[in-house]
């Protein structure tokens, strides 16, 4: 007898429409393309996380809402994380959450949460290419133009 398993689907879709693939080569264009993505009804009400998909020349693949949290936090799941980056085949990743508070400075958690996650990342040879804060108004702090990634 044979054990039906359900599939859980993460979809891709090369070609939507007419938007063109953009090409991410600094935290400027990163922090720019995924404050575009958030909803700006609520950067300041709750703090999320995600992650921006990339492929080996830094095209875009997408980017996708890992979490969504309160005012001062959100969990972050790396096995949702990384069943994300593995079913979108990615080799590169960017990740990204918003203080609703507008401070930029990373906690003792965020950057824990990196480093936790960029040795995650190395076992499967995607490359942590940075972490970006954003804040309500657009600014954003890079991890790696700050020196931490």
């Amino acid at each position: 007898m044979r054990t039906q398993v359900r599939e859980i689907k993460v979809s891709y879709q090369d070609n939507i429409g007419t938007k063109k693939s953009h090409t991410i080569n600094s935290s400027k264009a990163a922090a720019s393309l995924i404050f575009d993505d958030w909803d700006k009804n609520t950067i300041e009400l709750q703090e999320c996380f995600k992650v921006l998909l990339l492929n080996n020349s830094n095209k875009v693949k997408g980017i996708y809402q890992i979490s969504q949290g309160g005012l001062t936090g959100t969990l972050v799941d790396l096995r949702i994380l990384f069943a994300v980056v593995l079913k979108s085949l990615s080799v590169g990743i960017i990740l990204s959450h918003n203080h609703p508070s507008g401070k930029m400075k990373p906690s003792e958690q965020d950057i824990s949460l990196t480093k936790k996650i960029k040795k995650a990342a190395d076992y499967f040879d995607i490359k942590l290419l940075d972490h970006i804060i954003l804040a309500p108004n657009g600014s954003y702090f890079s991890f790696t133009d700050d020196g931490i990634l």
